[in-house]
């Protein structure tokens, strides 16, 4: 199993070196300019003067602060919300339909109608980190909820247990792969709500500097911040699969399966 590990690890680092390769030479091969497509290393070099010159770093700060407080806002109210759906059938029966409308209109509209509200401030990003985030832990979690095999509910119930306990013992964990699966998705969607956010309304973060490059013309400058956007997910994206290693350790991984 190490082997067939190493042998993959490789193999993503022969198309790793094989797409910078190809960046870094390729643009010229076929005669794009500069400001078109620049290589890699004229990237990396305007990496190190934006680290220095235009903050880098505090940019990605911001950024990756809201996207961690509209994920965290985003997925309980989520969760919270598709428990009660799950539970009651009348709750859902009343909120469906605002649910259903609220989902079906484009986050990114509220952005300029949450910077008019709260203004050039971190919230207006958060909040539309939040909208986009809810929708997918919400969906999951609900539909792990009905599909659930009543059976062992049924069971409980037989045993005088009570509806707390229920939840507590059966619903809840028989759910947790659904929420987890549902927050992967929300790691990487907050990261887009946030950037919509700056991008509407910023003075500050990595949308706040892709506007200021692309107003420019420093397209150097706008892969950097692509790269940081991108290192900003993946970390999101980690963590919580770290989280579910950690919580759902009881279930048999892939390479278990495999094995």
């Amino acid at each position: 199993m190490n082997q067939d590990r190493i042998v993959t690890t490789g193999w993503s680092l022969a198309v790793l070196v094989l797409f910078l390769a190809a960046w870094e030479w390729g643009p010229a091969l076929l005669g794009i300019p500069d400001f078109v497509l620049p290589n890699f290393t004229a990237v990396c070099a305007e990496a190190v003067r934006i680290w220095g010159v235009e903050k880098l770093l505090w940019h990605a700060g911001i950024t990756a602060a809201e996207v961690v407080i509209g994920f965290v806002l985003g997925s309980l109210l989520g969760a919270l919300i598709g428990y009660a759906l799950g539970i009651s059938p009348r709750i859902e029966a009343v909120l469906s339909p605002y649910l259903l409308a609220l989902q079906i209109a484009p986050k990114v509209a509220f952005a300029p109608l949450f910077v008019m509200w709260l203004g050039y401030t971190m919230y207006p990003k958060i909040l539309v980190a939040v909208l986009i985030v809810f929708f997918p832990v919400l969906i999951n979690v609900l539909s792990a909820m009905r599909t659930m095999d009543h059976d062992m509910i049924n069971l409980a119930r037989s045993f005088s247990a009570t509806r707390l306990q229920v939840f507590r013992m059966i619903e809840y964990p028989t759910t947790l792969p659904a929420l987890f699966s549902g927050l992967r998705i929300a790691s990487t969607l907050a990261v887009i709500g946030v950037v919509v956010g700056e991008l509407v309304g910023g003075n500050m973060g990595l949308g706040f500097l892709l506007v200021f490059f692309e107003g420019q013309g420093n397209t150097a400058g706008v892969f950097v911040v692509i790269g940081a956007l991108t290192v900003i997910g993946i970390f999101a994206y980690y963590a919580v699969v770290l989280a579910e290693r950690r919580v759902l350790h009881y279930l048999p991984s892939a390479e278990r399966r495999v094995a």
